[in-house]
């Protein structure tokens, strides 16, 4: 009898021990980025927003916040297609650009153009427009950006397309901290998003619906790639078994560092560069828009008919822009990074609970371009990336003898961005959390953007809180504030909107409360997270590839497999 309750004392200390242990360590271990004072007082607040002693006290000492609201949390809602209670009507489905349904009941989408719809939001640059419509002076993309530009696999099965963020906008409000309402007292749109930095703290943009009950803007199923006419001109012969070839470059040794360079740390080079006899030189081009009446603007945007040889295919199209951002690190060196965006992040699952849901969410990947030569891309993933040298990215060949298109994978759910399909297990162990992908549609970004140059000098003394003294809203809030000018469109969308890009909250709701039956937190994990920050605080200045201080060129496929940024 002794003996038996010894070995149930030393069992139940060992497993005190052990359960503390895991309580104490395992969230730090699952968020590299350990909080500071301030976010540590925010969690407290967050613990007591529970109404219930009971939740406060597991939440506090075992880490397990809201278990009484842990449930599936599906992607989409059951009852889409014939004979459900959610069919569509006929009006419905001419709004989404549904054609048919398949024999599993789901909705088969069809590409419209031309059709007026809450898809083509005020704001959305018209890409088709003349030149004539601005006078001023602006730089173009160079080709080889466009010739180079990424084709991103979306997954097969994902609920989440891309989507425009202009009708983001529409669908977002402000909360109301006293009552928890969501009011939109002021239009928001790309033209004046900014205005919201003159607010005390953190904006947050909030869903004026409740996102759990899926509305059709979050999907956009409408932003699904019209289907790619494969030639089977892929690299790896359109075989997703194959294994995917690549020239496992070297580590160069001419002595130029292109991988870390800037305007104020040019790039070390043994001999003088060789510029490329044809096509566009890599310094900044700029064409007078004055006079241009008769020349049309290069036609990215629309759908193009079958007769027209002169208009991309359309293969690869998305109603869904995404965002280009080219960047002179100065020396030959250009950066241009693509941005995508998604009106939601479907987080992933562990053990049958999801975590990581959010409103809005951009990724995106980087080309880094020596003197119009591709060197090397970088791909965001979560909270860092991994950057890999060209020559090891799959390829797709183009047409008509233009260069081969690098292609890369997004993440089903959380569109994350890897160099290959498959699984992608992050953090946890024994790929208890991890990323999927495959050869999902085929998106070709360089059909639909919006184009831009971003001179990230001007941009450092822009960013900054409404408290600093280098904040544009210095003063009476109620004041116009200073001009942004960091941010500039490019030649073929000289009516962008730029206002959106400076705006300093977040493009999605806030942490939900411990008391909202929405949430829930095991071991620092939340089942919804704050929304993302905009492009500008992507570390666009970055000298290196990465978006994090650790940055390491991956020179293989392989190496990228055994690799990871956290």
């Amino acid at each position: 009898m002794i003996y038996t309750l010894r070995r149930a004392t030393i069992f139940v200390t060992a497993l005190t021990i052990f359960s503390v242990l895991v309580i104490t360590y395992l969230p730090r271990y699952l968020n590299p980025t350990p909080p500071d004072a301030e976010e540590q007082k925010r969690d407290r607040q967050w613990v007591n927003s529970s109404p219930y002693w009971f939740d406060r006290q597991v939440c506090r000492y075992l880490g397990l916040c809201g278990i009484q609201h842990i449930r599936w949390d599906a992607p989409t809602l059951p009852g889409w297609g014939p004979g459900s209670d959610l069919h569509m009507t006929e009006e419905m489905a001419k709004v989404l650009g549904v054609g048919n349904w398949d024999q599993d009941g789901a909705a088969v989408f069809v590409n419209k153009p031309g059709t007026e719809s809450w898809e083509h939001a005020p704001g959305h640059v018209d890409l088709k427009r003349k030149r004539s419509e601005s006078s001023d002076t602006l730089q173009e993309v160079p080709q080889y950006v466009i010739d180079y530009a990424p084709l991103v696999h979306l997954y097969s099965g994902e609920h989440f397309w891309p989507s425009d963020m202009a009708e983001h906008v529409k669908h977002m409000g402000l909360l109301d901290e006293e009552d928890g309402s969501v009011n939109r007292t002021d239009e928001l749109d790309l033209g004046n998003l900014a205005k919201l930095n003159a607010k005390n703290g953190t904006v947050f943009l909030t869903s004026m619906d409740d996102v759990e009950s899926r509305p059709e803007w979050l999907h956009n199923r409408a932003g699904i790639p019209v289907e790619y006419e494969d030639d089977g001109d892929d690299e790896h012969d359109g075989n997703p078994a194959k294994k995917i070839p690549g020239n496992n470059p070297t580590v160069p040794t001419d002595g130029n560092t292109w991988w870390d360079a800037d305007k104020q740390h040019p790039p070390n080079r043994i001999a003088a560069p060789r510029y490329r006899k044809s096509g566009p030189s890599w310094r900044r081009q700029k064409r007078s828009l004055q006079g241009d009446d008769d020349e049309p603007q290069r036609p990215i945007g629309g759908t193009p008919s079958d007769g027209d040889k002169n208009k991309p295919n359309p293969s690869g199209y998305s109603n869904g822009p995404a965002v280009l951002i080219l960047v002179d690190k100065g020396a030959g060196i250009v950066d241009a990074f693509w941005f995508f965006f998604y009106s939601y992040n479907l987080g992933q699952t562990v053990l049958g609970i999801r975590f990581g849901n959010h409103v809005g969410d951009w990724e995106h990947c980087m080309v880094r371009f020596d003197n119009g030569i591709p060197k090397a891309m970088f791909l965001s993933e979560h909270a860092g990336g991994k950057a890999y040298a060209w020559p090891a990215l799959e390829k797709k060949v183009q047409p008509n003898g233009k260069p081969p298109r690098p292609v890369i994978y997004s993440a089903v759910g959380s569109h994350a961005m890897y160099a290959t399909p498959g699984l992608h297990p992050y953090v946890l162990p024994f790929e208890l959390l991890k990323d999927v992908t495959d050869r999902g549609p085929l998106w070709d970004p360089a059909l639909n953007h919006y184009s831009y140059w971003y001179d990230y000098e001007a941009g450092l003394n822009e960013t900054e809180s409404p408290s600093s003294p280098q904040s544009p809203y210095l003063g009476n809030p109620s004041e116009p504030p200073k001009e942004y000018t960091s941010l500039v469109p490019a030649a073929d969308n000289p009516k962008a909107p730029t206002n959106w890009f400076h705006f300093e909250g977040a493009w999605g709701d806030d942490v939900y409360s411990l008391a909202d039956y929405r949430q829930w937190r095991l071991f620092g994990e939340y089942h919804y997270i704050v929304g993302p920050l905009g492009p500008k605080f992507k570390y666009l200045e970055r000298s290196k590839l990465c978006q994090t201080d650790k940055c390491t060129m991956l020179w293989s496929i392989e190496a990228g497999e055994k690799s990871s940024w956290y």
